[in-house]
């Protein structure tokens, strides 16, 4: 009964976040894919969600969107944020798919990781970023990689709580009911956190983007005139502003001996995620 009361309060607490951040966003001068990003990640996670679009995304005031997502942190949280929205949708369809097919736990985590992978590097990556990159083909060389060191940091983190709690849950939920809705919510939340160090450190090296700005240009009110003149006589500057897309310079490329190293702490991520599902959890049932 408690476990029933506690869902219930999630599920109403999502919905009214998902409402708000999907008609406020509307209003904000952010790519249509982070857009739609943020009400993903507001469907999976409620409050939390609506919280981060708040303190990261959304333009205090008229015309400051470009200076205001400058900071690094915030880029990071829509680096993550995008990888987090892509790859659950992925995840979630694989962990339904899977379901009726009777397969071992460990099969439906491979699986999961395969599909989740796929989706977010294919089509949240490559296809809605293809113009950045002057092509879709060109788009997906050059999201591999980040896709992969992120999605490995999102599964690992997931799979130490979906794992353990699905598992030992009788009767196994069904994705027909709530439990296994809630159950994939606060995994994927998990999910998110393991994944902030790694787009960190990918934004870093500039090897993932973060938020971008998108508007017509216009007139800069004077409020958001003021804010970018103190950040220029201060030495900062934002993502760039265009009638296009506005998104932070890029650094030069990583070493290839830097990215292997991280690469392989990202294989280490997802497989502490599957050791602490093999303890607290069943791989094999």
């Amino acid at each position: 009964m408690l476990l029933e009361g506690v869902m219930l309060l999630w599920f109403l607490q999502v919905a009214i976040s998902v409402v708000f951040v999907a008609v406020d966003i509307r209003r904000t001068p952010e790519a249509t894919v982070m857009k739609w990003g943020f009400v993903v990640i507001t469907a999976f996670s409620g409050l939390f969600g609506a919280l981060m679009y708040v303190l990261s995304c959304r333009e205090p005031l008229p015309g400051t969107h470009e200076q205001y997502v400058a900071a690094k942190w915030r880029q990071v949280v829509g680096s993550t944020m995008h990888c987090v929205a892509g790859d659950g949708i992925g995840i979630l369809a694989a962990a339904v798919i899977t379901y009726n097919l009777g397969l071992q736990p460990w099969a439906e985590l491979l699986c999961e990781y395969v599909l989740g992978f796929l989706f977010g590097w294919m089509v949240f990556q490559a296809l809605f970023m293809k113009d950045m990159f002057g092509g879709y083909r060109e788009s997906m060389k050059k999201t591999f990689i980040a896709e992969l060191l992120s999605m490995n940091a999102v599964m690992g983190g997931m799979t130490a709580v979906m794992n353990p709690w699905m598992t030992n849950t009788m009767p196994h939920p069904s994705p027909t009911g709530p439990t296994f809705w809630f159950i994939m919510s606060i995994s994927l939340c998990a999910g998110f956190l393991v994944a902030l160090p790694m787009n960190w450190w990918l934004v870093d090296r500039g090897l993932k983007h973060g938020m971008m700005t998108v508007r017509h240009m216009k007139p800069v009110p004077l409020a958001a005139g003021v804010a970018l003149a103190g950040a220029a006589l201060a030495g900062r500057q934002g993502p760039a502003t265009a009638e296009g897309h506005g998104h932070h310079t890029m650094k030069p490329g990583v070493g290839r001996r830097r990215l292997a190293v991280m690469t392989v702490v990202s294989f280490l991520f997802f497989a502490a995620g599957i050791v602490i599902a093999g303890i607290f959890g069943h791989l094999a049932m």
